[in-house]
């Protein structure tokens, strides 16, 4: 018994845990985090290898529930390739629409759909979305970045904020002209004498390089980036922590190495966002600092772990969608579910009685994490996804269904209730294991396919069913097993003389 009201103790915290978290009010977690090395300060401007020293900051869980388009409403934009036709392939086109995605689920946009349309246009949906503009911004900016070489020129800080020419913005250029020549080409007949007209470039020309007067040299681009994530220096300012993959350091390595306390250029599309001194040779990765305000860095910080977008983009249309369920249909759901969940409750307790307390109160437990992991995680709560939680609501009461028929079986054999409990949920766990298990499977195949361009709300119903079936392997084993086996304990003496109490 002593191992059931430990069960129960955590059981009780934990329900405590899931109430707070599913409460309307519960928005945020704060945890800080401090890492400081009072030894050693940091330099005004630099880039820095050392990430475990001289930072602080606070790490922030977001647990604010979030709902689909079809339920709040949001953004629909439609983009085209800013490229003429045949000067890009499907693949570019697919790719572009991956970091589009990318940079949306950072957003903390979830539930969004990034689908490709015909050749050259991608639809993205944004439910939710409370600043159009910037969310068009971030997902439209093509975030070329380009660590610059600037080694030998004297007051590098007066390019800061100012528009510089590199090669590779050259090279980027030249690619592009070839390539819309060529589909020109094709597709004007010969001897036509048209001309097709000049597109614009993707990076208007800056300032070169005044000791050579040639493009200043491209040490690396953003492609070298693993990842990056904006933070507080000690001083308070904001930085991007940036760390580099294998081939990125072995181009960044040799050249710190050989530039120590010479200047360098972060450059974003063409303009210079600081000119730091290099102070150590740099591998793995480092940090750039700049006059950030908090979103800027944030925003730079999501371009660039998203990645550059292969081709440039340009918005077609933007508008602004309505909830398609309304907040009456939306209220007249969560009534019908609320009356669902309350009819299950009294069959349980008229068909079970004891036992059907115990499950009547495995199964508020069972809701309530439900609502603390969709929040949690988060999970986007569109209405094929409250459609896969109720469908998990019936499978948790089907397991204690499974138990209470065995206990019955074993009871009606003439075995103690202590044993008959035993044995009942030692019988009915592998169908429920089973069951739940092919449920799971089921769930990921549907999350596979909801991968597929505009079949992103099907993933939404597969992970709440998921969510459901693996909580319900708790809910169901353990928090029914622990207070039946409570309440068999405080009502010993009237479950052994009057057997209706359990059910028969």
């Amino acid at each position: 018994m002593a191992g059931h009201i430990r069960w129960l103790i955590v059981i009780v915290l934990l329900a405590i845990f899931a109430v707070w978290v599913a409460l309307p009010n519960t928005s945020w977690i704060n945890v800080a985090l401090s890492c400081y090395d009072g030894d050693k300060e940091m330099p005004q401007q630099g880039i820095h290898l050392d990430f475990n020293d001289d930072c602080r900051e606070d790490f922030m869980l977001n647990v604010k529930q979030s709902f689909g388009l079809d339920i709040i409403g949001g953004l629909r934009v439609l983009m085209q390739a800013d490229l003429p036709a045949g000067s890009f392939t499907v693949e570019n086109l697919s790719e572009a629409s991956n970091n589009v995605a990318r940079r949306v689920n950072a957003l903390g946009v979830g539930e969004a759909t990034v689908q490709v349309q015909g050749t050259n246009r991608i639809l993205v949906e944004l439910p939710g979305v409370t600043n159009p503009q910037e969310a068009v911004e971030i997902i439209q900016k093509t975030a070329l970045l380009e660590f610059v070489d600037f080694t030998g020129l004297a007051d590098s800080q007066r390019y800061v904020g100012r528009r510089i020419i590199t090669d590779e913005q050259v090279r980027i250029e030249q690619s592009r002209d070839v390539v819309a020549t060529e589909a020109t080409a094709e597709a004007t007949p010969a001897g036509d004498g048209t001309t097709a007209a000049q597109d614009t470039p993707l990076l208007e020309p800056g300032l070169p390089n005044p000791n050579t007067g040639q493009p200043f040299r491209t040490v690396m681009t953003g492609a070298g980036l693993q990842a990056a994530s904006a933070g507080l220096d000690e001083q308070g300012r904001w930085i991007i922590r940036f760390e580099l993959t294998t081939a990125g350091g072995q181009l960044f390595g040799p050249f710190t190495e050989s530039a120590i306390n010479q200047p360098m250029a972060i450059v974003l599309d063409g303009e210079v966002l600081s000119a730091p001194t290099i102070q150590a040779k740099l591998e793995t990765g480092g940090i750039i600092t700049g006059d950030f305000t908090e979103d800027e860095a944030k925003t730079l910080a999501l371009q660039l772990r998203s990645g550059a977008l292969p081709i440039p983009l340009r918005v077609i249309s933007s508008e602004t969608v309505g909830a398609t369920l309304g907040q009456e249909s939306v209220n007249l759901s969560i009534r019908a579910g609320i009356i669902g969940v309350i009819i299950i409750l009294a069959f349980m307790l008229i068909n079970y009685r004891v036992p059907g307390i115990a499950a009547s109160l495995a199964l508020l437990m069972f809701i309530l994490l439900n609502l603390a992991v969709f929040k949690l995680i988060p999970v986007t709560l569109t209405l094929p996804a409250i459609v896969g939680f109720l469908i998990s609501i019936g499978s948790a009461v089907d397991g204690n269904i499974l138990i209470f028929e065995r206990i019955r079986e074993e009871l009606r054999r003439g075995k103690s209730i202590d044993d008959a409990v035993t044995e009942g949920f030692a019988l009915a766990w592998s169908s429920i294991r089973d069951s739940n298990f092919s449920t799971i499977l089921i769930s990921g195949v549907l999350f596979l396919f909801g991968q597929t361009p505009g079949a992103s709300v099907v993933s939404g119903f597969a992970v709440t069913l998921a969510l459901g079936m693996m909580l319900n392997l708790f809910t169901a084993i353990i928090v029914t097993r622990t207070f039946l086996n409570v309440l068999i304990w405080l009502l010993r003496r009237p479950v052994q003389e009057r057997a209706w109490l359990m059910g028969i």
